[in-house]
């Protein structure tokens, strides 16, 4: 057997299959041609060897537990490998591999650990572990992670009761587990365990934003049973785990309403791989930083820093089975030479189709990296599969922008029949506008080409952001309206990634959540206390401010404290009070973009308020030292926060001598108003008990009343009934599998038809403000009513009894819209006879209240 070949394949997981195969193929080719030219039969030796340390190929799968349904995700990629693969279980994926690993005559070696790389381009050694060492002239490591598991860093992570993996869901039964991870193997193991088990799935944050859909899906509608065993915490981590003496252990989490033990017999902790660097840097190939999950910078034939070595499969980024196998079906073409055109080629052509570019698609998707620096430390296939994911708009003017108009509607009419629809280039006309002051859209913008201008509130003149430079990150991370009115130049080229995506990048990229970070802290000192100062000269103080999260119920300043900062509400809401006669009286409320603490830069010693966060928030805090440098360095707002810092004290002096006032407050506040936008409130001394309002909502609504007028909780005259409360981060619009739940520009949030029923949106409502049901039966007339007796009436029909064709079409969500399509507004509001009710925002909590 030959010791020196053309390429070296390091791991047998599905890149690197798919890589043999493909080499595999080439040698077939290349034997073929050979015996015709010489009329003799025979194989030549391969010109390639893939090395795999374990006794199986596709370890990792290997691992996965027995019957684990494998998913063939993304559903837009197109497979391109000589190994097959499409959705079915462990056992079915495997087995086809073995045979094709066969019928291929896949060249493989076992049992062969690769412990160190050497040498360069057209000889490279390979040393093995037990000593053996082989030549080749390129080399392509496709190693996964699942060597290096991530620990659960905390203490007690290497207790018995902590592992790794978990082969046999089976074997577990009748007990207590924690599964910590918000990935698909986290997923597959506790709804597999759950069938025997009582399960707590641990998400560190607030939705499952790396899952493929078919497991989100199944999670979520496995959390919304109650019939099922399996329990979801959402924004919670893992603290401790302590040995207990009675058979079990103690995990103690983190959770937003405080600490929680759970005594469990086992911990399964599903958070993903580190990435061998050690191995992977002996030979030359760097890493862009220090952090354990870093990959390294490839170009887009998946070539390292160093010539000859390549990298495909997890190491490369991307951990999904038919992406590394397209990626190890294309690096042997690439090194043989061969160009073809990556499998996301025609989505990404489509894209770009009517940019005023004359350059190919991978041309493009450099350009785009290269000038926008907050995307830049981005691995080029990740990047690649954002812009996917994303809207690409351009902006052209007057005859050109008709032209192009008229190409997009050939487009449409040409993709209109396919299944999934892909995205095309969105064209908007030179001055239309990106956004409006007001709306409630969350996108991210990223500048290609050209200019944007916004007229944000509270600085002279318009600003103009160019090339390489991001706009709206305000709503992305408050999920507050639109500051400014965005206005799209000629010729502008911008890249709207949707929140989804952008929460999911900056989850897993620090560099990309720390610059937005920075720009969202300089442009707030720019708007609040800087309007004359560049951004420039704002970022060394950006730099010295602190970015704070605060759980429900924590303190973020105490009365009596010295006062050496301030607070800015990044989100979220919070409340002040005052203690009085031995009793802590409500004297404010503040939300999203409001400043607290500010009395504490006017010379106050001490704070004269306690602060406490109403819902999970963040804020942007800002020393004393900071503020007086950057307001000697710009007077010119100096009076106005003097002026502002005077009406919150009187405003809190006023509610301090009417402790009614505050009391109420605090009782809207602990009913979860603090994260609304538009909520229903009834005053009980005026409201009589007809129900006009719930019937109105049910004949608006199809016969279906979004709201329960009695249910709710009651203070001082004040009823808060269920109803939905468009919060400013929706709950309900976390993890909806068909993302059928949306956001109008004025804020409404509601369903559109493509819901499914799966009930997630109910279950992470916490103000049972959704509810599923079928289609409610057509009632009869008003008339047929009113003079025959006909039905119960207006509203919604009590225990109706819904049609054959509502059962087969099944129960949806509802849930109030606040009657966007009303022109007269919420019609519960419009139909209260004493004017009841009514429809508000907190920051006119205090106002109503004072009123009654």
């Amino acid at each position: 057997m030959t010791n020196h070949y053309k390429i070296a394949i390091i791991g047998a997981g599905p890149a690197g299959l798919s890589a043999a195969g493909r080499a595999a193929f080439h040698d077939q080719q290349c034997n073929q041609e050979n015996n015709q030219e010489s009329n003799k039969s025979g194989d030549t030796d391969p010109s390639y060897v893939l090395l795999e340390s374990f006794d199986k190929p596709a370890k990792t799968i290997q691992r996965y537990q027995k019957g684990k349904l494998v998913m063939a995700e993304p559903g837009y990629l197109a497979l391109r490998s000589d190994f097959s693969f499409e959705q079915a279980s462990r056992e079915e994926v495997l087995g086809g591999w073995a045979n094709e690993l066969v019928d291929q005559n896949v060249n493989i070696r076992y049992n062969s650990e690769v412990a160190a790389i050497s040498g360069e381009l057209g000889n490279f050694t390979l040393n093995f572990k037990d000593g053996k060492c082989l030549k080749a002239d390129n080399v392509v490591i496709a190693v996964g992670l699942e060597g290096n598991p991530r620990k659960l860093g905390v203490p007690g992570e290497d207790l018995p009761v902590v592992q790794y993996t978990l082969d046999d869901p089976g074997a577990c039964n009748g007990e207590t587990i924690v599964v910590v991870g918000a990935g698909d193997s986290a997923i597959e193991n506790a709804l597999a365990l759950a069938k025997n088990n009582q399960v707590y799935l641990l998400n560190r944050r607030d939705e499952f934003s790396r899952a493929k859909e078919g497991n989100l899906n199944a999670v979520l509608k496995a959390n919304a049973d109650e019939n099922t065993t399996l329990s979801v915490y959402y924004s919670t981590s893992a603290q401790s785990v302590s040995d207990e003496e009675n058979g079990t252990y103690t995990m103690v989490l983190n959770t937003p309403d405080g600490d929680v033990s759970i005594d469990c017999h086992r911990i399964i902790a599903r958070l993903g791989g580190i990435p061998p660097r050690r191995f992977v840097e002996s030979s030359g190939v760097v890493f862009p930083n220090a952090k354990p999950g870093a990959i390294p910078d490839l170009s887009d034939k998946y070539q390292s820093n160093v010539p000859g070595v390549y990298i495909i499969g997890s190491l490369a980024g991307y951990p999904l089975i038919k992406q590394a196998l397209n990626q190890g079906y294309d690096v042997i073409e690439y090194i043989l030479g061969n160009t073809i055109k990556p499998a996301d080629h025609p989505l990404l052509d489509l894209q770009f189709k009517l940019l005023p570019y004359k350059k190919d698609v991978d041309e493009l998707i450099r350009l785009f990296q290269q000038r926008i620096p907050i995307f830049k430390r981005m691995n080029a296939l990740q990047f690649r599969e954002l812009v996917i994911e994303s809207n690409i708009l351009v902006a052209y003017e007057g005859e050109m922008y008709e032209s192009v108009q008229a190409k997009a509607v050939h487009i449409e009419k040409a993709l209109e029949k396919r299944k999934q629809k892909p995205k095309y280039t969105k064209t908007i006309s030179a001055g239309d506008y990106i956004y409006r002051e007001g709306d409630y859209s969350n996108s991210f913008f990223t500048i290609v080409e050209g200019e944007v201008t916004v007229d944000m509130p509270g600085i002279n003149g318009q600003q103009t952001y160019t090339r390489g430079q991001f706009f709206g990150e305000n709503s992305l991370l408050s999920g507050r309206p639109r500051l400014g009115n965005a206005i799209a130049n000629s010729n502008c080229i911008i890249v709207e990634t949707p929140r989804r995506i952008m929460v999911k990048l900056m989850n897993s990229n620090d560099d990309v959540r720390e610059g937005i970070d920075l720009v969202f802290i300089v442009r707030t000192l720019q708007r609040l206390f800087a309007p004359n100062l560049s951004s420039d000269e704002l970022v060394k103080f950006a730099g010295a401010a602190e970015l704070r999260t605060f759980k429900p119920g924590e303190v973020i300043f105490k009365e009596g404290d010295k006062g050496q900062s301030l607070h800015f509400m990044r989100s979220g809401s919070v409340t002040l009070s005052r203690m009085t006669d031995d009793k802590d009286i409500v004297v404010a409320q503040y939300q999203t973009g409001k400043i607290i603490g500010q009395m504490a830069l006017m010379g106050d010693a001490a704070r004269r308020e306690t602060a406490t966060a109403n819902v999970f928030s963040e804020t942007i805090e800002l020393t004393n030292e900071i503020l007086y440098r950057i307001l000697e360095a710009d007077t010119s707002t100096i009076e106005s926060f003097q002026d502002n810092a005077s009406s919150s004290a009187i405003l809190h002096t006023r509610m301090e001598v009417r402790p009614e006032i505050g009391s109420v407050t605090d009782f809207l506040m602990d009913e979860g108003l603090g994260e609304a936008t538009n909520c229903l409130i009834i005053d009980e001394s005026l409201c009589v008990g007809c129900d006009n309002c719930e019937k109105a909502c049910a004949e608006t609504h199809g016969g279906i009343s979004r709201l329960d007028r009695e249910a709710g909780t009651s203070f001082a005259n004040v009823h808060v009934p269920f109803s939905c409360r468009h919060c400013a981060q929706p709950h309900c619009m976390k993890d909806c599998p068909p993302n059928a739940i949306h956001r109008s520009a004025s804020g409404e949030v509601h369903i559109d038809g493509s819901c499914i029923g799966c009930g997630n949106c109910e279950t992470n409502c916490p103000y049972s403000a959704i509810k599923l049901a079928y289609d409610a039966p057509k009632k009869p007339g008003l008339f047929a009513w009113l003079f025959l007796g006909k039905g119960d009436g207006p509203g919604e029909e009590a225990h109706y009894s819904p049609s054959k064709e509502a059962k087969d079409k099944g129960k949806k969500a509802v849930k109030c819209d606040a009657c966007m399509d009303l022109p007269s507004g919420p019609a519960c509001v419009n139909s209260c006879p004493t004017g009841a009710a009514m429809r508000m925002s907190p920051d006119q909590f205090i106002e109503l209240v004072e009123k009654r």
